[in-house]
């Protein structure tokens, strides 16, 4: 059931260490305030577990960390504005007087978004802070509009035009679609490639989220980076489908010609008819504001649009979720028993490294300052952030790229670049082929092959063949299904490879007794 839009009733609020409880005889959208910054919002019913005549709300996990020390905690049901709790309350065993700060390790500001995660919020950026980032949202639309799709502002962004005429304060990022003049999804992803291709050689930083949508990162007043999305969308067969969460019958007359709207008091392209679009997009009920909405997609739009257009994004959401909650600071670069089994094996530090799957690229530095010259690729490049600026301080030969398993175009071209390198490689793949899929694997074994196949060297694999144990993994260690070694082994001798070795092992555990039970691989080319 929707919140209600009238004054609700919100009773015996309790707060503790692990969430809050209230209740309410109607669902009800609530704004958590520390300090008078709101920090989160939620529905009580669909968000709270029902227990002992009241719900409780677990706090977000993304936001434990911060909860040590003492804050003025108000509860304020977003429609209505009322306070429904307002007290001084101490969390996490604090016995000072120390506040909770729920901020960056820059000391900016961060709230919980839409999706739970932790992010600078609009509502914590000042008018010149987001000024780059509707300046770049301007000229990626006129961009877009030279290369030949009449884009517009979409999701979050149109709806706090429309309805505020300014950016919504809990959201974090802003959106831009367009509906492209093809009618066939293989046209529609060559289009946003091309597309792509035209904002990365305007100096901008591109990551893809799919064949139909990528992300533009923008960098604002205080350095702070912001992304803002581009979706790609089509009408075919009086259906629009728009990647994110659209297909849904519709008329073109409802988009062509663009029509405009005021965002920020920055007049932008709109939809024809932006209450169409709206609905379509947030249901009939888009006026009435809630900070705690979720897309609820059909699972015949989730099918469909994955069919077209997804298979690039394998478990990408869950990596970068695991690597946000890890601190900042660099960690300490002790190598792996995965690392120092390779160098025993090659009888001395290897002249190259490409690490597949870098991580949090540990190993990868470590080979790097003991004189390898090291390539560590992986599509989740958040984890390796602090070790990237290890690497440069410390001038090492050390290069981190972006690479994706799941798209057969990212692994091509990273495979012939590497392969025309001179001289010896050693491949490393430590806990990869566990964490990705059927398809992923074989472009894993593609690029090895691609690799190794010229010039010789060897591939070193670790995975993950029995259930996990107490060994350190760091982010990896939710994210694995173990993988038998023997199906490795028959996928690599498809491939034309041959293993020189196999065996199995357990890594040990924090406290020295056994733990994850893994598998070890070395396999060569042979020509």
């Amino acid at each position: 059931m929707p919140p209600h839009l009238a004054a609700t009733h919100v009773t015996g609020v309790r707060v503790d260490d692990e969430g809050i409880r209230a209740l309410s005889a109607a669902e009800v959208v609530l704004d958590v305030l520390f300090d008078g910054r709101r920090i989160w919002s939620f529905w009580l019913h669909r968000d709270g577990e029902h227990r002992g005549g009241a719900y409780v709300v677990a706090w977000p996990s993304a936001l434990r960390r911060f909860l040590t020390g003492t804050t003025r905690l108000q509860l304020v049901a977003h429609v209505t504005g009322e306070t429904v709790y307002d007290e001084e309350v101490r969390l996490g065993g604090a016995t000072g007087d120390e506040r909770i700060a729920v901020v960056n390790d820059r000391g900016l500001p961060l709230g919980i978004d839409k999706s739970l995660r932790l992010a600078q919020t609009f509502d914590t950026r000042s008018p010149a802070q987001v000024a780059p980032l509707l300046d770049s949202l301007e000229e990626v639309l006129a961009a877009l509009r030279t290369a030949g799709v009449d884009a517009f502002p979409a999701y979050g962004t149109l709806l706090g035009a429309v309805r505020e005429g300014r950016l919504i304060g809990h959201d974090s990022d802003a959106d831009l679609g367009y509906v492209s003049q093809h009618t066939h999804p293989v046209d529609v992803v060559r289009e946003s490639f091309a597309l792509q291709r035209a904002l990365a050689g305007m100096g901008y930083r591109i990551s893809r989220y799919s064949g139909a949508a990528f992300k533009v990162e923008v960098i604002e007043g205080d350095g702070s980076v912001r992304g803002l999305d581009v979706f790609g969308g089509f009408l075919a067969d009086g259906r629009l489908n728009l990647m994110g969460e659209i297909s849904t019958p519709f008329r073109r007359e409802w988009i062509f010609p663009l029509g405009t709207t005021t965002l920020e008091g920055r007049v932008l392209p709109a939809p024809a008819n932006t209450d169409e679009f709206l609905t379509a997009t947030y249901g009939p009920t888009w006026r009435v504001p809630d900070p705690a909405y979720r897309f609820e997609t059909p699972r015949t739009t989730h099918r469909r649009l994955n069919g077209w257009f997804r298979g690039t994004r394998v478990r990408r959401e869950a990596w970068d979720r695991a690597y946000s909650r890890l601190p900042s600071e660099p960690p300490a670069i002790t190598p792996s028993s995965f690392a120092t089994w390779v160098r025993h094996a090659e009888r001395g530090t290897p002249e190259r490294v490409v690490d597949i799957g870098c991580g949090r690229a540990v190993d990868d530095l470590w080979f790097a300052r003991q004189g390898a010259s090291v390539v560590g690729l992986d599509y989740a490049l958040r984890g390796s952030e602090p070790v990237a600026d290890l690497a440069v301080h410390d001038g090492v030969d050390l290069q981190l790229r972006s690479m994706n398993l799941c798209e057969l175009r990212s692994v091509l071209c990273e495979g012939a670049r590497l392969s025309r390198l001179p001289g010896r490689t050693v491949v490393t793949a430590r806990h990869v082929a566990e964490a990705t899929d059927r398809v992923g694997r074989g472009h894993l074994w593609r690029l090895c092959e691609m690799i190794l196949g010229p010039g010789g060297g060897r591939l070193y694999v670790e995975l993950l063949v029995g259930p996990r144990g107490g060994g350190d993994m760091f982010a990896r260690s939710e994210h694995l299904r173990p993988l038998a070694l023997s199906t490795a082994l028959a996928e690599l001798q498809d491939r034309g490879a041959t293993v020189v070795s196999r065996r199995h092992a357990h890594e040990s555990g924090p406290d020295g007794t056994p733990g994850h039970r893994i598998g070890r691989l070395v396999v060569e080319w042979r020509r």
